[in-house]
């Protein structure tokens, strides 16, 4: 996926954080969305062993920086959403985090229309454990958001219930949050949500909106009703039982 990012230039990951019906969440409410810089950070693969460990070069660039904080603020426009927030640690990583603080409020400029705030990302942790209604677009560098976003799918019912789109000027990509499970791989355990929930902004993604809206409606009516889901939801279906049932209440 790494690979696939940096070659299609997939420089915006957007991860979705929302509460529904009938799932166990820690709070009922919720919506927000993190918007992660998807091409460099720590995640750029420049590592090195050095006689005493190894090294790995973060990387930040005036480019992706503006970019990914301009995605942000557009994202929050099409979507109603009036606040968005950067979250980094510009004091400590001065000259790195220092260029996407500075890109983050030239971006600003050019939305005044939306509000812009800044927490560093040890605050924005525990604001979202203590007050996660607060947020409403986060953006962030490639790491803080890939740690942020499954804090956040934790207070909606876990790794299954979050999709994400990695979008590029030209490209796009969409996967759950949790990726391939290796871990729980060919057991028919796996809960379906978080893929069907990538399809569904893939569909929006692509102007299928009438598609988009009778899977996410077929899906929901199925976590209303709690009859058929996988065990991480406290049910006990396997995984195809859970997708054919939400099959079965499309067009309903």
């Amino acid at each position: 996926i790494l690979t696939l990012r940096k070659e299609l230039d997939l420089y915006a990951n957007l991860r979705p954080v929302k509460s529904y019906p009938g799932i166990d969440s820690l709070y009922p409410d919720l919506d927000f969305l993190i918007v992660r810089e998807n091409t460099e950070g720590l995640y750029a693969g420049r590592e090195q062993y050095t006689p005493e460990g190894a090294q790995a070069l973060r990387v930040v660039t005036r480019k992706a920086s503006r970019r990914i904080c301009e995605f942000a603020f557009r994202q929050a426009q099409e979507n109603g959403f009036e606040l968005v927030t950067a979250v980094h640690k510009a004091n400590v990583l001065k000259k790195t985090d220092g260029i996407f603080r500075e890109a983050f409020y030239q971006a600003a400029e050019n939305h005044p229309e939306v509000e812009a705030e800044e927490l560093y990302v040890d605050a924005a942790a525990m604001f979202l454990v203590k007050n996660p209604q607060r947020f409403q677009v986060l953006v962030t560098t490639n790491l803080f958001g890939d740690i942020l976003s499954d804090e956040g799918a934790g207070l909606v019912g876990g790794l299954g219930m979050v999709p994400s789109a990695n979008i590029g000027d030209k490209n796009a990509l969409f996967e759950p949050v949790h990726g391939s499970a290796p871990d729980i791989a060919g057991q028919g355990v796996a809960n379906p949500t978080a893929m069907l929930l990538s399809v569904v902004m893939m569909l929006r993604h692509l102007k299928e909106e009438d598609a988009a809206i009778k899977l996410e409606k077929a899906l929901l009516m199925v976590l209303k009703e709690r009859r058929v889901l996988t065990p991480d939801l406290g049910g006990d279906s396997f995984t195809m039982e859970m997708a054919l049932e939400i099959k079965g209440k499309i067009g309903s």
